[in-house]
């Protein structure tokens, strides 16, 4: 009998995932690294009695064979809930699911959470269908009558999140701003600068970064002998397994040089590794190039998905950016830099369709939400709000200047910043330090030029009352986009205005940093 039950509880052949990726379903520990997604699954943490176990198993090994690692995963994760409530309060080795488990343990999750038996009854009416399951026909009729709503959609962006929604324009600039400049610095390594870069551009979700190999970095020469750079990105969900459908996406002509200087540096780091050199990964790990034979080919030197979200999220946070809203650091995530495309795109007057073509989502519904929530992020913005937030966005990229005679271009009067159609006393607002051609207007242009020098007594507050009386005047004929255009603007006059202020009462030292 002992042996009977043995062969009945034991799997007779190694299986595979939807995408190929061969896995023993005999073990109690599956380890799995799908799609550049790794995926554990612990049955030792399911408190289920050995038969069940088994029949279980033979579940989730359906999942993996029919369904993306991700669903799979979710599934485990919502059973594993379900059956530590149920140990804890029934039974320690379940051996039976009843209805009144089912109704017990939905209001153990109340409205909040009531979602997770939503996403658990399609796993546990399959685990009634294939046979052999510890649910009970009263279980499955149960499962089978009841509607549950999904999970709330669109939260963090209809709210405007802080800390998960999208960026607001100010904090954005503020992370392109920061990474242009450490990137400068050599502070940041290529491959993250470009990552991050793609991130903002295209809001694609990490996994299909992960997935990306040389040769979907596509090179078309132009008649004048420059190249336009495309991308084909890995679509992240669809039915064909990874790697089998993409998205072809151009890219923007200042990151063309960039890209293709860095997909050289990859072939030549993977030249003597791969026989053809474009099955290399775009992005992989810098630390060791290291290859487990049991995961996927299809990947081979690949980041995983979680490694290259961490990678990046460790770089953005490295960077102690603090956003206006909270005055505290950001909490930066590519998730973050996706919300803030489909907001924008909403924003500015986007349908549906065209939101889900520029997130790359299979169809409208997740669109929608940015449709239908259109976030009103039109920001009355006055001098008092300005000054509030001026020292945290760090805007003004130039120096404040006590001592005039210490400026560059000191003695020419050529330099001189003034603009008579904002101020009338045609007093100079400062100094440009640059003895190179520039036809930016000034001086508005100039608070966000590192070659501005700003006097400690010059006209900026009426160059900010002016900057704010403008942004009332468009508000008022126009939309945002165009209302906010010069916001980042006010945040550095803001900001010069508000030091020269602590300045004149004593509470700061002036800095003078004219040594460019």
């Amino acid at each position: 009998m002992i042996n009977d039950l043995k062969s009945i509880n034991h799997f007779l052949h190694v299986s595979q995932t939807k995408n190929g990726v061969v896995f023993d379903p005999n073990k109690d520990l599956w380890d799995i690294n799908d799609a550049n997604r790794r995926i554990i699954f612990d049955f030792k943490k399911i408190n289920l009695d050995n038969k069940n176990l088994y029949s279980c198993k033979n579940v989730f090994k359906w999942y993996l064979e029919n369904h993306s690692s991700r669903h799979s995963e979710n599934m485990y994760k919502y059973l594993k809930i379900f059956c530590k409530y149920i140990s804890d309060n029934f039974e320690n080795k379940i051996s039976i699911i009843t209805d009144m488990n089912l109704i017990n343990f939905r209001g153990y999750l109340g409205k909040e959470r009531d979602w997770y038996l939503g996403s658990l009854s399609g796993f546990l009416k399959k685990w009634y269908e294939m046979g052999d399951s510890c649910l009970t026909k009263e279980a499955y009729g149960y499962l089978r009558g009841i509607k549950i709503k999904g999970n709330t959609k669109g939260e963090a962006v209809a709210t405007m999140d802080p800390v998960v929604g999208p960026f607001t324009d100010i904090e954005l600039e503020l992370i392109q701003t920061a990474i242009n400049n450490s990137y400068a610095k050599n502070e940041i390594k290529t491959d993250d600068y470009i990552l991050i870069w793609l991130f903002m551009i295209y809001g694609s979700r990490p996994i299909q970064f992960a997935q990306m190999k040389i040769k979907d970095v596509i090179f078309a020469k132009r008649n004048d002998s420059s190249y336009e750079v495309f991308l084909n990105i890995p679509r992240a969900k669809n039915r064909k397994g990874a790697r089998s459908e993409f998205k072809k996406r151009i890219v923007p002509n200042s990151f063309s040089d960039l890209i293709f200087n860095y997909t050289e540096e990859i072939k030549n780091k993977f030249k003597d590794i791969f026989p053809n050199v474009s099955e290399a990964p775009l992005f992989f790990n810098n630390t060791s190039i290291s290859y487990n034979e049991d995961n996927n080919y299809l990947l081979k030197y690949h980041l995983t998905t979680s490694q290259l979200s961490s990678k990046i999220e460790n770089v953005l946070n490295h960077l102690k950016l603090k956003s206006e809203r909270t005055n505290d650091f950001m909490h930066i995530t590519p998730i973050r830099f996706r919300r803030t495309i489909g907001t924008r795109a909403a924003v500015e007057g986007h349908g549906s369709l065209i939101i889900a073509e520029i997130l790359d989502h299979s169809d409208t519904q997740n669109a929608q939400v940015y449709v239908e929530s259109r976030p009103e992020i039109i920001e009355r913005l006055d001098r008092a709000l300005a000054l509030y937030m001026a020292p945290i966005a760090q805007a003004f990229s130039g120096t404040l200047v006590k001592d005039k005679s210490k400026a560059i271009r000191a003695n020419d009067p050529e330099a001189d910043i003034i603009n008579p159609s904002i101020d009338k006393t045609c007093t100079p607002s400062g100094k440009c330090g640059s003895h190179s051609f520039c036809g930016q207007m000034s001086p508005l242009a100039c608070y966000t030029c590192s070659s501005f020098q700003a006097w400690i007594d010059g006209p900026h507050e009426a160059v900010l009352q002016h900057l704010l009386r403008e942004r009332e005047r468009l508000l008022e004929v126009t939309d945002y986009r165009i209302a906010s255009v010069n916001d980042k603007t006010i945040m550095a006059v803001a900001q010069i205005v508000k030091a020269c202020m602590e300045y004149k009462d004593n509470k700061i030292e002036v800095i003078v940093d004219v040594a460019k």
